[in-house]
């Protein structure tokens, strides 16, 4: 981007949605995880463990993702355990016959998850279905010998876990592949877009692909992982370096504010199709080499340099360039979190019992859903799980009144479960409809035929308004504290790679570009999350966006002084 750009507003222009395809094997994992134990177990008689390991697996869908195979068993691995061990707890706690150890045992898991749930994904999945299996077994009494019902839900989720991981057999590295490729396809788009004013919304959407390639391959960045990498996975690796090269030749391109010919925008295309061979869907013309008699700015000369270095040896520095770290909230924030929980979760369990008596559990089960504040925000969370309550209530109602009999029930599980499992990347208020209808179905296979259509809305809505009633009371601007904190953090990475990228040899300059638009990236989700939230009556937030756009302008003018090999830090604005 020109220096001339700096004189546009300052609030940030979004990148333009792109279309995402509908994920249809996700799809096909959850009608399959959902519909095979409800007709094992109709076809054996164990309906009720069969229902158990449905639930399991309905847990192990919402959990299912298209990250890399070793996260997914990772995270599936972690709802499967923590899930199961809620479930024996509430279910002991059950049979003990004594009101106060059903509650007790509550509010240890809300204390137990909260305390946890701050500190990373996979922690706060954990945390979070660890008190989802507290409720249902302290909410739904099962029969049979005590550890029946924790092993089959354990069984549901490595249900899911086997599905989704399968495909690890014969695609082994193919998340990662994608990711490599996609920033050489925003890179395109960049380079096309230079000398438009879409240039830096490009730029931005290249720079977020690149984030997402850094984080997919980082497991395979890593000094000791050099040893054991196979012949593919030292492809990819040496793909992604070269991506992190081109980032920086594409950012001072863009830069320069100046149009380029097709020759040169098809140049990424032409690259990854060199690294990857065969990986390119489409057809690369052989005239997108880069001209060498073209190379007549900075940004021209380094994509030229790049092309021309594309097949030498490794550099066996490159795996040093690590992810910045990520930072958690403190231990206040964790302490609120995990009392403000376990508060909610004690008032809507006394609140269930209060209205509903025995099995009173969509209450508890509803707060522990919409709490999760790191998840995005709460008002939002709130609201979109009401309105997938209501449609799913509906659609299940109607549903049932042409479903009649056991296996027609089994394929509504398994379309709503397809429809939940696209939901869960997509919208929560779609993952929220398939969940409501096929929770439904599995309680009443459990021998529970209550109407309770008007009841579970209600239930939604009461705990919904717990939820939020009791966060903005108590802690109204975490939000924005997270918002803010990260903002400073983000400009003070910006800040850094200016002053020492000048003066910093090839990895070092990249680690320090990389940790920028990590953060950078980071701080702009954080606004995104505070924006989110209600406004506390006649405050407005601080025009975060503006520093956070400087920031990213301020590291890409030094990307592109760096580049042109301009001496000393770049000028301070």
């Amino acid at each position: 981007m020109a220096p001339a750009a700096d004189a546009r507003p300052s609030r940030i222009r979004w990148p333009r949605s792109t279309a995402v395809p509908l994920p249809l094997a996700a799809a096909a994992r959850g009608a399959v995880a959902l519909a095979l134990p409800l007709f094992v177990g109709l076809r054996t008689g164990w309906v009720v463990p069969s229902v158990i390991a449905a639930i399991g697996a309905l847990w192990g869908v919402s959990q299912d993702g298209s990250d890399p195979y070793r996260t997914r068993v990772r995270r599936l691995g972690w709802t499967g355990v923590s899930s199961a061990l809620g479930l024996l707890a509430g279910e002991l706690a059950l049979r003990s016959g004594e009101p106060t150890a059903v509650t007790a045992c509550l509010v240890a898991a809300a204390l137990v998850a909260g305390t946890v749930s701050l500190r990373g994904r996979i922690a706060s999945v954990s945390g979070m279905h660890l008190l989802l299996g507290v409720t249902i077994g302290a909410g739904i009494p099962v029969p049979g010998p005590w550890w029946q019902p924790p092993l089959a839900l354990l069984a549901g989720v490595a249900l899911v876990l086997v599905l989704s991981a399968a495909p690890w057999l014969w695609r082994r590295h193919h998340v990662e592949r994608a990711a490599v490729l996609a920033v050489y396809r925003r890179a395109g788009e960049a380079l096309a877009a230079a000398g438009t004013q879409d240039a830096e919304e490009a730029r931005r959407r290249m720079t977020l692909a690149l984030n997402h390639a850094h984080e997919v391959m980082a497991p395979h960045l890593a000094p000791r992982a050099r040893q054991r990498q196979q012949a593919e996975v030292r492809e990819l690796v040496r793909a992604f370096h070269c991506a992190v090269r081109l980032g920086e030749a594409v950012t001072a391109m863009v830069w320069e504010a100046r149009p380029l010919p097709p020759a040169l925008t098809g140049v990424p295309l032409h690259l990854a199709e060199r690294l990857l061979p065969g990986r390119v869907p489409a057809p690369v013309p052989a005239e997108h080499a880069v001209p060498a008699g073209d190379a007549d700015s900075p940004g021209r000369r380094a994509l030229a340099d790049l092309c021309a270095a594309v097949d030498d040896e490794p550099d066996p520095a490159d795996p040093t360039l690590h992810l910045p770290a990520h930072s958690w909230p403190g231990r206040t924030a964790h302490l609120r979190y995990a009392t403000l929980l376990a508060g909610c979760v004690l008032v809507a369990h006394l609140l269930a019992e209060a209205l509903h008596g025995p099995r009173g559990y969509w209450l508890p089960m509803t707060v522990a859903f919409v709490y999760k504040p790191d998840f995005g925000p709460l008002f939002t969370r709130a609201l979109h799980r009401c309105v997938g309550t209501v449609v799913g209530v509906a659609a299940i109602g109607a549903v049932s009144l042409a479903a009649t009999g056991a296996y027609p029930l089994i394929g509504v599980v398994a379309v709503f479960g397809a429809l939940m499992a696209v939901g869960v990347r997509h919208h929560y208020a779609l993952a929220t409809t398939g969940l409501t209808a096929v929770v439904f179905v599995l309680v009443d296979l459990l021998g529970d035929h209550r109407a309770l259509y008007g009841t579970r809305i209600l239930d939604t809505a009461l705990a919904s308004a717990l939820v939020l009633v009791a966060h903005f009371a108590v802690w109204p601007d975490s939000a924005a504290h997270r918002a803010e904190a990260q903002t400073e953090a983000a400009v003070a990475a910006a800040r850094r790679y200016r002053d020492v990228a000048p003066e910093a040899g090839p990895v070092h300059r990249q680690s320090l570009r990389r940790a920028a638009y990590h953060q950078l990236a980071e701080a702009r989700r954080a606004v995104a999350h505070a924006r989110g939230e209600p406004a506390r009556p006649g405050r407005s937030l601080p025009d975060w966006e503006a520093a956070i756009t400087a920031a990213e302008r301020l590291c890409d003018r030094v990307t592109a002084q760096v580049v042109a090999g301009e001496p000393g830090p770049a000028a301070r604005t």
